[in-house]
């Protein structure tokens, strides 16, 4: 019943599918790395079981990070039916590829016993599409580790559900809302931001660039601090 309902992903959405190529890049524990350039830090190693990517083009400046993709390769000896579903956590370049994999993402590719094979092969074709991340709790925002309380204050946040991409993010400041800096990756940043619990309010593109908004009253306590994650009230399904 699950590989049916993968496979229907690429049947009823056939025509997003893309062509490409996929590689990968090794960590110790196979999973993804904490340095990427999304800003995501752990999670961006552990997210997904691990099974997450660096992309190049599908970056698009960091609105692309947190992202999810469904990839199967085009070997049928050595790959499997329903392939792997990654999320887009890090920016990387590889030989005209749009996916560079963790290890434990790339094993995925393979059917049971096989993966020894598609590591052989370094790089392979693949087909993708896009499809909606379910994390299965609320959109957190977490305060980067470049925040410096209480003068200047960096967010990134985890978990976006659906297939929107986050494009903005604004604070409630003397009574209006103001727009944060996109820093990098999917890093919104302030200086001097309110002493006050801070209002967050988020944008979303979706397919055909549909706009949604969300926005919780009290993201952020203002006694904030550097490195904790604070879960808000809502999520883009």
């Amino acid at each position: 019943m699950v590989n049916e309902k993968l496979n229907m992903q690429f049947v009823v959405a056939k025509e997003l599918i893309v062509s490409s190529r996929a590689t990968y890049y090794g960590s110790p524990d196979c999973k993804g790395t904490p340095t990427g350039a999304c800003g995501f830090g752990e999670y961006g190693r552990t997210v997904n079981n691990g099974e997450v990517t660096g992309v190049s083009r599908l970056y698009r400046n960091g609105s692309g990070c947190g992202a999810c993709y469904q990839v199967r390769c085009k070997i049928p000896a050595h790959c499997s039916d329903e392939g792997v579903k990654v999320v887009a956590t890090d920016y990387g370049e590889g030989d005209r590829t749009d996916f560079i994999m963790s290890t434990r993402g790339y094993t995925k590719l393979a059917r049971p016993n096989m993966a020894a094979e598609l590591f052989a092969y370094g790089v392979v074709d693949v087909e993708y599409n896009r499809v909606p991340c379910r994390h299965g709790r609320s959109l957190a925002l977490k305060v980067h580790e470049n925040s410096n309380y209480p003068y200047y204050l960096a967010i990134v946040p985890l978990y976006s559900d659906g297939i929107s991409d986050i494009n903005a993010m604004y604070i409630w400041q003397d009574r209006e809302w103001r727009p944060m800096r996109r820093a990098f990756g999917t890093v919104f940043d302030i200086p001097n931001p309110p002493k006050q619990p801070l209002a967050i309010r988020v944008q979303f593109i979706g397919p055909q660039t549909k706009v949604e908004w969300a926005q919780s009253t009290n993201a952020i306590p203002e006694d904030w601090e550097v490195g904790v994650v604070y879960d808000t009230d809502f999520q883009i399904n």
